[in-house]
Parts: structure tokens; sequence; C-alpha cells
């Protein structure tokens, strides 16, 4: 009985201690930021806010009909706002010209981008809001993809035009193998 009554004194004990750090707990998470999921199928937040050079808010629309299924990730901050678009399509009929006709808009400065899917190619490109940006085009199998990363800040000293092309890359290459 004596064991009895001890063991239940230490249960006791121990419940009166941990009650507060529960508490604590349950105040800790509570204070965390709610945010949605990114449904994102090609790439994730946190890939994403790499990339961009913080943390970053994405959104995903759904292909409708003839237009392709988009993820928009966002980086804003007082000095600039720098974004990664990423879109993607699916072509039953001649993807490859598909592609093609899309290539247009690199005209000659379209550049090969190495081991990134069935063909892809990058070049620099005006996007409306932007001082500088990035644009990727490219294709597995029948889906065809295009990502845009594009900074507002005129000579932004985090994404150069060096960077930009490098974080491209990255984009590039985790699209393409998650089309695969």
């Amino acid at each position: 009985m004596a064991a009895s009554s001890f063991s239940l004194g230490l249960q006791r004990s121990l419940l009166r201690m941990s009650a507060p750090i529960f508490a604590m707990l349950c105040l800790s998470f509570a204070a965390l930021p709610a945010r949605a999921a990114n449904a994102c199928p090609w790439m994730t937040e946190a890939t994403a806010s790499s990339l961009l050079g913080g943390d970053a808010v994405g959104a995903y629309t759904a292909a409708a009909g003839a237009a392709p299924a988009v993820c928009t990730f966002t980086r804003s901050s007082p000095e600039a706002t720098r974004t990664l678009r990423v879109s993607v399509e699916i072509v039953s009929a001649s993807p490859h010209e598909h592609l093609a006709t899309m290539e247009q808009t690199c005209g000659a400065h379209a550049e090969t981008l190495q081991a990134i899917g069935n063909e892809a190619v990058f070049c620099s490109t005006q996007t409306p809001g932007a001082s500088a940006s990035e644009l990727a085009l490219g294709r597995v199998r029948d889906q065809v993809f295009t990502i845009t990363l594009a900074t507002s800040l005129k000579g932004d000293r985090e994404l150069t035009a060096d960077v930009l092309k490098a974080h491209l890359y990255t984009a590039a290459e985790q699209v393409a193998g998650n089309l695969f």
C-alpha cells in the first residue's frame, strides 16, 4: 500500500510540473502564423524562398480549358518585389513545335539549358514591372513549361544577372525533374 501511495504522489507531482510546460507549448503553437499549404505540384515555398532570397508566398492556379496551370511565388519587401512564376501546359499535338513557337520570345538570344527535360532554353526578357528578369522555356514529353524569375529592384545586389541565371537553372531543374 505504501508503494502504491508513493506512486500516486509521484504521478500527481509530475502532473503538476508538466501542466505549465503543456500550457507553454500550447501557447507557443498558437503564436505561429497560420498559412495555407502551397499546392504547387512542381516546387515548394521553401525552394522558391531560397531562390528569391527570403520568405516567399505561393499561389497555385489549376489548368482550366486552354489556360496552363500556374504557380506564382512572391517575396515582397520595402525595396523590391521578387517573383518566380512557373506555368505548365499539356500539349497533346506537336509539343516540340509548340515549344519552338514559344522560343521566339527569346529571339536570337536563346541559350540552351543543358540536361533539363527533353529540351530547354533560357534568355533575359522584359517582364512588366520588373527591372531584370530571366525566362526559361522547356519540354518534358508532352508538357511544356515556362519559368520567369524577376526582380523589380534596379541594380538588385542579391539577384544580379548571374544569380538570376543560376537560380533560373535550379528552378528549371526542379520543375523538369518533377514533370518526369
